[in-house]
């Protein structure tokens, strides 16, 4: 059994512990609500613009005046990563990373190239020690701090790859925020767009509205296009960024309560030790005296 020293030692050291994982859950905590409601007042425009590419895709001729529309072989596959720049966040960025990893070989099993844009310290230092491929890698701005300016970027980049030909297809691969405990790594198809029909694949709807759109649809059309990619690129990140706070605070949630249980514990070894020394003093001073007597 340690002795009485080493174990105040350890009960104190335990107690820093906990303040410091106690302060970092409160952090967390408090950069989840912010990031939490400007996902949340994000949403609707990403639904709002959503709807004005499907209204204003119906009247535009077909799908070969819209080269992000059209589909070809798929020789090479690119990602856009979204993890976190720091540690301490639970399983956050294991779960999102090995289920990239099993994409990844079966892409390479199947003779496809894979390529990756990477914003986030973690996903970026993963994947370059296993020797994939990083295209870019994005530092500036950090992921906290990111705006729509850094979205609009991401969003030119993977549309310069894709009309290039140095990728046929690009998917989004980020953490989906349910709720505050779960947490969903997410593959979403990007580049082709597959999820809005164009032309006469859009078909009427009975609601719609005529309207005119100068100087035609499909001008219209390729101006609002990048808008609706780099919204689409800025809600990935925002709803990774809400995952990562929350699988923080989850995180530092766990590891002070199993402080305070491993000082309680300790508190608990030590008194035992103590009470067995005060024990064996007591003997010691009745064996004495009756010695002495």
């Amino acid at each position: 059994m340690a002795n009485l020293k080493e174990l105040r030692g350890r009960i104190k050291s335990v107690a820093s512990i906990a303040q410091i994982t106690r302060a970092m859950e409160m952090v967390a905590s408090m950069k989840l609500r912010k990031v939490q409601a400007k996902t949340q007042a994000f949403r609707p425009y990403v639904d709002e613009i959503r709807s004005m590419i499907s209204a204003i895709a119906a009247k535009v001729s077909g799908e070969g005046d819209v080269p992000l529309f059209q589909a070809r072989e798929v020789k090479a596959v690119g990602f856009f990563v979204v993890a976190s720049d720091r540690g301490l966040c639970g399983s956050y960025n294991s779960n999102l990373l090995f289920g990239l990893k099993k994409k990844a070989d079966e892409l390479l099993a199947e003779g496809k190239q894979v390529k990756f844009w990477v914003y986030g310290r973690k996903a970026y230092a993963w994947l370059t020690r296993r020797g994939f491929a990083v295209e870019r890698f994005f530092v500036e701005p950090p992921l906290d701090k990111a705006d729509f300016t850094a979205a609009k970027m991401v969003g030119q980049a993977l549309v310069d790859a894709f009309t290039s030909g140095a990728v046929d297809d690009v998917r989004l691969y980020f953490t989906r925020f349910q709720s505050m405990i779960k947490f969903v790594p997410t593959d979403a198809p990007f580049l082709p767009i597959r999820t809005i029909a164009v032309g006469d694949k859009a078909g009427e709807k009975a609601y719609a509205q005529d309207f005119l759109l100068e100087p035609d649809a499909t001008t219209v059309f390729n101006r609002l296009l990048p808008r609706y990619l780099e919204t689409v690129v800025f809600d990935a990140m925002l709803q990774s960024l809400t995952s990562e706070q929350a699988s923080r605070r989850m995180a530092m949630k766990g590891a002070t309560d199993a402080a305070v249980r491993m000082q309680k514990g300790l508190k608990k070894v030590y008194n035992r030790a103590r009470q067995e020394n005060i024990t064996k003093e007591l003997l010691d001073i009745v064996g004495g005296a009756s010695a002495v007597s």
